[in-house]
């Protein structure tokens, strides 16, 4: 059945297309309101006129007086093109234009039909970012952390996806590396952020403590229990909560926080009640978790609910160009702590952070460097104001298996002897020159810098010869 004129005349009337039709010599036949609007033309200045007098505007500017070249009647149709249309009022409209012919039941050609959508609001819509615009931005540093390297750089990228979503997060990596770092940076960004982050460590507590430190209890649920307590989970509540070395929970603590990843429920201990979890859940080891569900150390069900979104942090002897700007920052970071004012650190000491492994990452460097700031009277930090596993070969042997002793390290340190614990080894006649040559030949200073006492230091001048120039 089909539409009766007046619903037809309602429907036009009511779209938000902008519609008219032109009889076969182009004269406007039609002319809805939604045109009207759109070109700031009424309806009743344009019926009977032909599309040729508006040729002015760029949207009808493929009309002449010939109907053959009037694209509409030659092509039987046209495609979609965007076009500008100036309204009477001088104000400018975007729009998209489509037209198509019209034929009776007998196939005889009646004229055209012609829309015009609005697309003026997508203008101010924002631009389209260039893709390495939109990496570089994806990429750039996120609040709380440090680093320019490639290798960081995608850290931050993954922070950035995982700030948009809540996905479970899964962050990985060595001791050290940061990691509750990325978890704070991610609640930072994300639609949480103003809600609050509870670090929970589950390895600092025994199973039944955890329990109740991470989900809460009621009073006498256990002796002990004087009062209810509020969990973590409930204190994170709208926020993120950040569970640290996740690898190192129960079996019974991995059911327990299964069901809550599952059903985003938990109860307190010694209480039936189910409450509500509405929370982040964001995970961090430096274990190998599926190792351990293959031994059968950890479920592999709560595995794999962890691991929605993996972050992976590589450790810093692979982030050998952000040593540089990491040591800076902690050095300004101990300036404001001591109210020392120390401003370089010297190009030999740095050389020597720069070869070294960190083992311990970036929470080492930040310990070698306030072990420096100890040391260090003057507003330069030396090689030998750096911690001693950095400065001498032979300890460096003991956290870096396999390191070759190169440059500077090789002209400092002497690894002639093999270490044993608690001893101290005589360091080589250069090491030994090149501190006396840094203190003015302060025998005092220098056996400070060498660890040793000032005799120690007279006596190994004598044995090996060493005098002060001029002497």
């Amino acid at each position: 059945m089909g539409l009766s004129g007046e619903m037809l005349e309602l429907l036009l009337e009511n779209i938000d297309c902008g519609l008219f039709t032109v009889d076969t010599e182009c004269r406007i036949t039609s002319w809805n309101s939604a045109a009207e609007k759109i070109t700031g033309l009424k309806s009743g200045e344009m019926i009977g006129r032909s599309c040729r007098e508006l040729s002015g505007l760029s949207c009808f500017s493929d009309c002449n007086k010939d109907n053959d070249d009037c694209p509409v009647f030659r092509d039987g149709e046209l495609k979609t093109t965007e076009c500008l249309i100036t309204r009477p009022d001088g104000t400018t409209l975007r729009v998209l234009k489509n037209a198509r012919l019209i034929h009776d039941k007998q196939g005889s050609l009646l004229g055209a039909v012609e829309s015009l959508t609005d697309i003026s609001a997508l203008d101010s819509r924002p631009a389209p970012v260039p893709r390495q615009q939109r990496e570089e931005q994806e990429s750039s540093p996120v609040p709380g952390m440090i680093g320019t390297g490639e290798q960081i750089r995608e850290v931050y990228r993954l922070i950035r996806f995982a700030a948009e979503s809540e996905s479970t997060v899964l962050v990985t990596g060595e001791s050290g590396t940061g990691k509750e770092l990325v978890a704070q940076a991610i609640h930072a960004l994300s639609r949480r952020g103003k809600e609050p982050f509870v670090a929970v460590h589950c390895s600092a507590l025994p199973e039944s403590l955890l329990e109740s430190e991470l989900f809460g209890h009621v009073k006498g649920a256990f002796s002990g229990a004087i009062a209810d307590k509020v969990g973590r989970f409930e204190l994170a509540g709208g926020g993120t909560i950040f569970l640290d070395e996740i690898g190192d929970i129960s079996p019974l603590i991995q059911l327990k926080l299964l069901r809550v990843l599952q059903n985003q429920e938990y109860q307190r201990v010694g209480e039936s009640l189910n409450r509500k979890a509405d929370v982040r859940v964001i995970a961090a080891t430096n274990k190998d978790l599926l190792a351990g569900v293959r031994k059968g150390e950890f479920r592999e069900d709560l595995f794999f609910r962890l691991k929605v979104f993996p972050i992976s942090l590589p450790p810093l002897r692979d982030r050998q160009s952000d040593i540089n700007e990491l040591a800076y920052y902690f050095v300004h970071a101990f300036n404001r702590k001591t109210g020392k004012n120390i401003r370089r650190i010297h190009h030999d000491a740095m050389k020597l952070l720069l070869d070294y492994c960190w083992p311990g990452n970036v929470r080492e460097l930040e310990h070698a460097i306030e072990y420096a700031f100890v040391l260090c009277q003057k507003d330069e930090i030396d090689p030998f104001e750096l911690p001693q596993e950095i400065l001498r070969t032979e300890f460096r042997k003991q956290f870096c298996p396999g390191e070759k002793s190169t440059g500077l390290t090789a002209v400092l340190a002497s690894d002639s002897v093999p270490l044993k614990p608690g001893s101290r080894i005589r360091p080589e006649q250069a090491e030994i020159l090149h501190v006396l040559e840094q203190t003015g030949w302060n025998q005092t200073a220098s056996a400070r810098r060498l660890g040793v006492s000032r005799v120690t230091v007279w006596n190994w001048m004598n044995k090996m010869g060493i005098k002060r120039p001029g002497s």
